[in-house]
């Protein structure tokens, strides 16, 4: 019960967060769950939850999703996920996600400073967006969690925030369909992970209505603001 409680509070911060952004809720709750029930368990559950929220956001605000966007994200995406995959299963990962980390790190540090002192900054060219995409398929196919890199080129190219939120909420579902299904092939989805998973979602809906209250609520300058302070959190959370 006590683990239940603990998931259960973690699950409706990091969602809420999600809610309110459109990404983050894996690589922030990853460190805590997996510390309280293991990897094993935690990283499934994780991944259901967070397939969840995005499906809701998906079919409740379709409206406001950029399909051409999404379909130039998707496309670079998928190409680099088998790598990712292959990496995940034969290549010690702990290195690669502190090079990552530091590298989200100064990123985000960079973009909070563009905000703040109203920096001028060039936009992304296509190859480099293209190359930063396919870098993010790479490093979801690792650590299901190649938000921090898709968000540094949706920032980019999705300035309203209901678009922002409801494309890369498409993307992360039709992603996590795929890990998901990955689980249930490998026989790595239990029973007792899916009783776990089902504890949890009360606090998922929780999440889920905090987040939209927020979202509602934010002009474009906070949104933004709150975009990268939680990339920021991103890359410390990969560090723990």
């Amino acid at each position: 019960m006590t683990e239940v409680l603990l998931c259960s509070l973690v699950i409706f911060i990091t969602h809420a967060l999600e809610a309110v952004t459109g990404f983050g809720c894996s690589v922030l709750a990853l460190p805590f769950i997996t510390a309280i029930i293991g990897m094993e368990m935690g990283v499934p559950v994780i991944t259901v939850l967070a397939w969840l929220l995005a499906l809701y956001i998906v079919i409740t605000k379709w409206k406001d999703i950029n399909f051409r966007e999404f379909g130039k994200i998707v496309a670079f995406v998928i190409l680099g996920m088998p790598i990712g995959m292959y990496i995940y299963r034969n290549v010690q990962l702990d290195a690669l996600k502190t090079v990552l980390a530091v590298f989200i790190i100064a990123a985000s540090v960079w973009q909070l400073a563009v905000l703040l002192l109203k920096i001028n900054k060039k936009p992304l060219s296509p190859w480099v967006g293209r190359l930063v995409l396919f870098c993010g398929g790479i490093v979801h196919g690792m650590f299901s969690t190649g938000g921090p890199l898709v968000v540094l080129y949706a920032t980019d190219k999705l300035t309203d925030k209901s678009s922002f939120r409801a494309t890369l909420c498409l993307l992360w579902a039709t992603l996590n369909t795929v890990i998901i299904a990955t689980y249930f092939i490998e026989g790595s989805f239990t029973r007792e992970t899916a009783v776990m998973t089902a504890e949890l979602i009360p606090s998922l809906i929780l999440g889920i209505i905090a987040g939209e209250l927020v979202h509602g609520k934010l002009n474009a300058r906070t949104f933004s603001l709150v975009v990268f302070t939680m990339l920021l959190a991103t890359g410390i959370f990969m560090l723990i």
